[in-house]
């Protein structure tokens, strides 16, 4: 048996592959390579799909952090509220702002940022707050904001986790004064390459972040502010444009898959994601909580699924990023945490044998 994997671009791209290849054959014919017609027909059609006005291609999802916080005004020196718990990007491009990471608890049943706890690190250095929709699950984005207008604070949603992710209907990406996209080729709408996006309702937001992305410029070669070379290829963005159709089935998919999974973990003590109620989950990853993690690791691939951690340690804990810091969920669940296979494009006898498999489990 070929092992199961955790995420399978490849397998999409196998699905589209006809309509991937007519639209790289039309880049291809075409003589415009840099910010032409595939990059901003993308921005329209993405900012439509999610409901913004705005949306700017950059390089990868990292920039499209870094720039939209630059973009909001956030300088060196300026504390930032985000968690540990998120890809280290998220942290990252806070420090290449300049700014100082101020890393927070999160909730136990969301993984996504504390409310309580952001209240507790306001300072007056505060001057934004970062809260990533972690595997596809969005933060309290209500109370984020109201406490954000309590503080006269910016706010910049890390989203590359959750396209397509909603509250009441209203998509993610849409409530902080700017959102940040990731299209790396696992997420839930990938490129076959590096890609990102700063999605906003400003239009002076939206204009700084295209500034910003190319050296400054308002004016070719004259640059009226310091930038960085951060722009989404053609080709990327035409591959986009088809993938994004089907990024809504995709999500469903996601939902029923990771339905099935919880069904089967239901007498088992693993502990399934949570959703909580008005919550659309994108599902981009499908985390268990287990005591037994590493064992259930092992049995899982002895039987040919693989698993993964997101993430193996906390970014708190890491390096280059080391803080001391009383993080007890946080801290908790790196202990426990374990990915499971989740794409659209799994088959149905995939998922049922992954749920058979995870049924016979009992050393919880």
């Amino acid at each position: 048996m070929n092992m199961i994997p955790v995420a399978n671009p490849q397998a999409q791209v196998s699905a589209l592959r006809t309509e991937i290849d007519k639209a790289i054959s039309k880049f291809l014919s075409g003589n415009v390579y840099i910010l032409g017609s595939e990059v901003s027909a993308f921005e329209q059609e993405f900012a439509s799909y999610l409901g913004a006005l705005f949306a700017c291609g950059v390089a990868n999802g990292t920039d499209a952090i870094r720039l939209a916080l630059m973009a909001v005004g956030v300088q060196a020196g300026d504390e930032v509220i985000t968690v540990s718990h998120s890809a280290v990007a998220t942290v990252a491009a806070i420090v290449e702002v300049g700014a100082v990471p101020v890393m927070v608890d999160i909730d136990p049943q969301t993984y996504c940022i504390d409310i309580a706890a952001i209240r507790s690190a306001i300072t007056p250095k505060t001057r934004a707050i970062v809260p990533v929709h972690i595997y596809g699950h969005p933060a309290d984005m209500l109370s984020i904001m109201q406490l954000a207008k309590e503080f006269n604070l910016k706010v910049v949603e890390d989203c590359a986790q959750a396209h397509g992710a909603s509250i009441l209907g209203k998509k993610i990406g849409t409530f902080g004064d700017a959102a940040a996209f990731s299209f790396y080729p696992t997420k839930n709408l990938g490129a076959l390459g590096d890609g990102g996006a700063v999605v906003c309702q400003d239009p002076i937001i939206n204009e700084r972040v295209k500034n910003l992305r190319q050296y400054g410029w308002k004016t070719r070669y004259i640059s009226d502010c310091h930038g960085i070379n951060s722009r989404l290829d053609e080709i990327q963005a035409a591959i986009l444009r088809v993938k994004l159709k089907y990024l809504e089935t995709g999500n469903q998919r996601r939902r029923e898959i990771g339905a099935q999974y919880s069904a089967a973990l239901s007498n088992s003590g693993v502990i399934a994601p949570y959703t909580c109620e008005g919550v659309k989950h994108a599902m981009h990853l499908y985390v268990v909580q287990s005591k037994n993690r590493d064992a259930l690791s092992v049995y899982l691939r002895e039987e040919g699924i693989a698993t993964a951690l997101h993430y193996p340690a906390a970014i708190h804990q890491q390096a280059a990023y080391r803080i001391e810091a009383s993080l007890v969920q946080t801290e908790s669940i790196y202990k426990n945490i374990l990915s499971l296979p989740m794409f659209p494009e799994l088959s149905e006898a995939q998922v049922e044998y992954i749920c058979q498999v995870l049924r016979v489990w009992d050393k919880d």
